[in-house]
């Protein structure tokens, strides 16, 4: 049968596991997301999620993009930065969807309770008092809401808008690929953005390993998501290697497999820390 296959069709064993293998680059890496993505569509809770995780991924598939023009790598891994890019788009839309209707209904209950307070005030003070509250609302009305030509540097990737996260990875893509066509001929720089884009990606642990020493305990961490971290970093290494990936891929692959298995060890060493230690949302 199988000689049949491969004088028919050109089909052979080492085809299809390419394939296999190939489809499970693309969509391998975007796996952990989809539970955390329900779980927050599920509670409408986003606070436990940081945004700067979908910064990191969207700068890192960003370079790898703009690096292929110049390495011109396999199309899997070309392909599997766009379906990360369009992941973390998915991401901040609802994590920014959920906090501000969550926003939006404490805003309410705090008007609800200040309809039921007693107040008592005279008639020269009513139009000064009424005047007041109204610009005190709108103040904190205003004042809720962020966006990215506020200019604002303090509430930088804290915007309450889709649309500003989108605009600002516009400017950086537009910026991005300026600089990709000037300077697409000097090598060391393509090399060095190449590198700077795996690295980003493989450091996206360091937060979590830091969290974990500077308290002593791995509380609150999900031991199965570190694993399946774990397992798919090793198997997308073992494809750079063996499809020959520029060497910036398997090698912060390497260093993102070696981040993985020293997280892992944590829950040894901290084995018997199992309370948590003042721990709080966002360490």
């Amino acid at each position: 049968m199988d000689w049949i296959i491969n004088d028919e069709m050109g089909l052979t064993v080492g085809h299809v596991v390419g394939w296999a293998a190939a489809s499970a680059m693309v969509i391998g890496g975007v796996i952990p997301y989809v539970p955390q993505y329900i779980e927050i569509k599920k509670t409408q809770d986003a606070d436990g999620f940081s945004l700067y995780v979908c910064l990191a991924l969207l700068v890192a598939n960003s370079l790898r993009i703009l690096f292929w023009f110049s390495s011109r790598y396999e199309l899997p891994l070309l392909v599997q930065s766009v379906v990360m890019n369009v992941t973390m788009f998915l991401m901040i839309h609802l994590c920014v969807k959920v906090k501000r209707v969550n926003a939006n209904n404490r805003e309410h209950a705090l008007r609800g309770d200040e309809l039921h307070l007693p107040k008592v005030m005279t008639d020269t003070d009513t139009g000064a008092s009424v005047s007041t509250e109204a610009g005190g609302s709108v103040l904190k009305r205003v004042r809720s809401r962020h966006y990215l030509n506020d200019l604002d540097f303090k509430y930088f990737w804290s915007w309450t808008d889709f649309q500003s996260y989108l605009d600002f990875m516009l400017v950086v893509w537009a910026v991005g690929a300026a600089i990709t066509y000037l300077m697409l001929s000097v090598h060391w720089f393509m090399e060095s953005m190449g590198f700077v884009a795996v690295f980003t990606e493989a450091m996206l642990g360091a937060p979590q390993f830091l969290r974990n020493f500077k308290n002593k305990s791995t509380y609150g961490m999900s031991i199965h998501m570190v694993i399946m971290w774990t397992l798919g970093d090793m198997f997308k290494t073992g494809y750079f290697i063996v499809r020959k990936a520029p060497s910036q891929f398997w090698i912060c692959g390497t260093l993102q497999v070696s981040l993985d298995i020293a997280i892992l060890s944590q829950v040894w060493f901290y084995r018997k820390n199992s309370k948590p230690r003042d721990l709080r949302r966002g360490d």
